[in-house]
C-alpha cells in the first residue's frame, strides 16, 4: 500500500506498526512518526480508520463473552487473512454505525 509519495517512514512499516499504534502500545517516538505519516498518507490513514472500526466492533461484540480456543484461533486466522489481503492491494470497505 502506498500513495506514491515519499515519506520518511515507508507505508509497509506503518502497516506493520498500526495495531500497536491503535492500542497505544508503541513508543512516544514511534507514535510521533506514525502520526506524521498518517497526516501525509491518505491510504494509510484510511487503513487506520478501518482497523479502529474493526477493533471497536470486536470489543463491543465480545465485551461479556468468553470464546473457546478454537473460535479464537479461527478469528485470528481470518483477521490475518484480511490484513494480508489489505496489504496486497485488496480493497476492504467498512462503515461506522451507531449500534
Amino acid at each position: 500500500m502506498s500513495c506514491g509519495k515519499h515519506h520518511d517512514v515507508e507505508c509497509g512499516s506503518i502497516m506493520a506498526s498500526l495495531d500497536a499504534f491503535i492500542d497505544g502500545e508503541d513508543t512516544e517516538l514511534d507514535r510521533a512518526k506514525i502520526q506524521q505519516h498518517l497526516r501525509e498518507c491518505g491510504p494509510c490513514l484510511q487503513e487506520e480508520q478501518v482497523d479502529k472500526i474493526i477493533k471497536a466492533r470486536v470489543a463491543k461484540a465480545c465485551r461479556d463473552e468468553i470464546c473457546s480456543e478454537q473460535v479464537r484461533s479461527r478469528i485470528l486466522l481470518r483477521l490475518s487473512e484480511i490484513c494480508v489481503g489489505t496489504m496486497s492491494g485488496t480493497t476492504i470497505t467498512a462503515t461506522a454505525t451507531s449500534d
